[in-house]
């Protein structure tokens, strides 16, 4: 499965259900960089450096990065969805569809109601 990297706001339930997905997940509180204010393209830098996916809901800046520095390990952009399990099978199965991840910007979205 995919190895992923969880920004400051992405929501830890999502990676909890992801986690269950069998994905390698590795958020920013648990690498110790919460709270340290670290700019998006050094995310995406240490992401890459660890070879592992941005799973993230900054749309904008994330889609900026990846046509500044389109050489990373893979971008995963979301919009949120306060259906926890359904955002993390959305994630999921877009995951499954795009492999290999390098240099990729995945985007998924909330389905409209």
């Amino acid at each position: 499965m995919a190895r992923l990297y969880a920004d400051e706001q992405f929501p830890f339930e999502v990676v909890e259900h992801l986690r269950n997905f069998r994905h390698d997940i590795l958020t920013v509180q648990e690498a110790g960089n919460a709270n340290l204010k670290i700019p998006d393209d050094q995310v995406l830098t240490f992401a890459s450096d660890n070879e592992r996916l941005v799973l993230t809901l900054n749309r904008k800046d994330f889609k900026r990065l990846h046509r500044l520095f389109p050489t990373h390990a893979g971008i995963v952009i979301c919009t949120d969805d306060l259906n926890r399990l359904a955002l993390a099978q959305r994630i999921h199965e877009a995951l499954l569809k795009e492999y290999p991840f390098s240099g990729k910007l995945i985007s998924v979205v909330r389905p409209a109601k």
